[in-house]
């Protein structure tokens, strides 16, 4: 039996069709930027910071090179360093872990909640206990907002305060979303974003932000983003990075934000008829209650005997399809050395060998979306 493949190549994220809704906004703004000529820390810069602010409701919102820099900028204000034990997901991207090992501290790897895939809070408390055990200092918590749904912060939040931590919120796929009536951008002590250009809100290369309501941390951060400086960029009163956005990408960025909370209502709308159509065949992501998601990926889990053949049969139907993520960091060779909470992590090993993520993007027409689901469903019926 012949299967029906798509007669033109499906994109897994369409940046394409965006560009085309933006029509020529884009060129207008950076023809803007090319006729002032301030490259870097121009003025886009300031009115993204703002406009950022503005959407998300933190008091600041500082840009920056990129997401990983993003969460640099802040575990350097926080000072971390050698003995200091971080908390993380091993059920993320490597960038959360790494920040972490850049200044010498230790990250503690914690297990995740199958549902949403973010951080189970017993593991933590685990993972704490661990680090003692072992003679580290636990100094705080990056919490990992998977695929687009902020983590379950109130568990989270209230080990924190037992414990004296504090919560950098990694916001790099979740920017946009909302938790029980609180933004993104407003949890937490500090939180990072990512601009990446396949993430829900993207530039057209690297960038980031941090968002914070702290007057003392934000000056500390405007300092570190660029060398360290104090009054001007001969004194420098701290060893810091280069790590800021340029011009260009902030002007890029001011554009998309305006579509930005369109984009969010397709994104949702996509992810609810995925929803409804597949939840009798493969296991569907589930958002919490008084939660929202932007929906940076549409992950499903299915048996593991079972995903390296659906990945092939969709392939060969034209729809694309990525494993995010099939390893976690305490199986990867340059963070298996580190600690893990208790006694292992079965949740992040497991789901790793089952996640597989279908296209997911404002774009995705219907008709797009039934030839998905029924291709699945042919695939695993």
């Amino acid at each position: 039996m012949n299967k029906p493949i798509m007669n033109k190549p499906m994109a897994f994220i369409d940046l394409a069709r965006q560009r085309s809704y933006l029509g020529d906004s884009v060129d207008r703004a950076i023809q803007r930027v090319l006729a002032h000529g301030n490259y870097i820390m121009g003025p886009e810069v300031r009115e993204l910071e703002d406009a950022l602010s503005t959407f998300c409701g933190a008091k600041y919102a500082l840009t920056c090179s990129n997401g990983t820099d993003a969460l640099g900028l802040i575990l350097m204000a926080f000072g971390v360093g050698a003995n200091d034990a971080v908390f993380c997901p091993s059920f993320t991207f490597a960038a959360t872990a790494e920040a972490i090992a850049w200044f010498g501290a230790t990250p503690v790897f914690v297990d995740v909640d199958e549902n949403s895939f973010n951080m189970d809070a017993a593991s933590l408390d685990a993972g704490i206990k661990t680090a003692k055990a072992k003679g580290l200092k636990a100094v705080g918590v990056i919490s990992v907002d998977l695929f687009g749904q902020p983590a379950d912060y109130d568990a989270i939040e209230a080990i924190c305060k037992t414990h004296r931590l504090w919560l950098l919120s990694d916001a790099a796929q979740s920017f946009g979303a909302s938790y029980k009536g609180r933004k993104v951008g407003t949890i937490g002590a500090a939180t990072a974003t990512s601009f990446f250009p396949a993430k829900p809100l993207g530039c057209y290369g690297d960038g980031g932000a941090v968002f914070t309501d702290d007057d003392d941390l934000v000056a500390v951060l405007k300092s570190l983003r660029v060398h360290g400086q104090g009054h001007d960029k001969y004194d420098n009163l701290r060893i810091g990075l280069n790590g800021r956005l340029d011009t260009l990408q902030a002007a890029i960025l001011l554009e998309k934000l305006r579509i930005f909370s369109e984009e969010i209502e397709r994104r949702e709308r996509v992810a609810v008829r995925y929803n409804e159509n597949l939840a009798g065949i493969a296991h569907v992501p589930k958002v919490m209650k008084d939660a929202t998601s932007v929906w940076a990926q549409y992950t499903i889990r299915v048996p593991a005997d079972r995903r390296d053949g659906l990945a092939a049969g969709l392939k060969a139907r034209g729809i694309p399809t990525a494993i995010y993520y099939p390893k976690p960091l305490h199986r990867q060779t340059a963070y298996r050395a580190y600690p893990v909470a208790g006694n292992g992590l079965p949740v992040s090993d497991r789901i790793a060998d089952e996640v597989i993520s279908l296209p997911m993007h404002p774009y995705l027409e219907e008709g797009e979306q039934d030839f998905i689901i029924a291709a699945l469903k042919a695939e695993l019926c």
